[in-house]
């Protein structure tokens, strides 16, 4: 690709991450709800809570929300409360992210939508639940906790090129994470580093695709 939000020619379908492009979150959401059931200050979990081998064992399925929410507790000093530390692991959502969104209806009558999110059981079926608009807008949607793989670990857009039976250079794919980003590039996909609705719609039009205006 010739840009850093540019594309390459002949792409077939496009393929975007979840968090961050097309749904908003924030954890910050989460530290303050277990704030009341922790020894520790809502600014102390901040700083323990990381995304270690336990968080991305949980996106791979390799270990399930149970067994990483014990985890959380034994890790964040959380009370006992399987129902509270969930609620709490479930409050990050913000809401779509809706020029996004509409970019993406109209797009998908042009060029066929993909969706590829590192997520985990607990989060894929909150957001599914919440936003059954945002799920609709894809023909499939890639779950690391399904797919046995996460952003942006070696072979994980080789698994995806394999189920969609086409070329890495036929896929363009949107994900906020630059390390994404450069991974799927390294694989052979074009592929924009998404800091704003802005970078859709300028990668978007470059295909011209016909989109609504702003």
């Amino acid at each position: 690709m010739s840009g850093e939000n540019g594309t390459g020619p002949g792409i077939r379908l496009l393929l975007f991450d979840v968090g961050g492009v097309v749904i908003d979150f924030d954890f910050m959401r989460a530290f303050t709800a277990w704030e009341p059931i922790s020894r520790l200050s809502c600014d102390e979990i901040l700083r323990t809570f990381s995304h270690d081998l336990a968080y991305e064992q949980h996106e791979r399925g390799d270990i399930s929300s149970a067994e990483y929410f014990t985890h959380l507790r034994e890790t964040l000093q959380l009370q006992d409360d399987p129902v509270r530390i969930e609620a709490g692991w479930n409050a990050i959502f913000l809401g779509e992210i809706s020029d996004t969104v509409a970019m993406i209806q109209a797009v998908r009558e042009q060029l066929p939508c993909y969706a590829f999110t590192n997520t985990n059981p607990a989060h894929h079926d909150t957001w599914s639940i919440m936003y059954p608009g945002v799920v609709s807008l894809f023909r499939e949607v890639f779950a690391s906790h399904r797919c046995g793989f996460r952003k942006p670990e070696s072979g994980v857009f080789d698994y995806v090129c394999r189920r969609l039976c086409v070329p890495p250079q036929a896929i363009l794919f949107f994900d906020d994470m630059i390390e994404n980003v450069e991974a799927a590039r390294r694989s052979g996909l074009s592929a924009v580093h998404v800091r704003s609705p802005a970078d859709v719609r300028h990668a978007l039009l470059s295909l011209d695709c016909a989109l609504p205006l702003t």
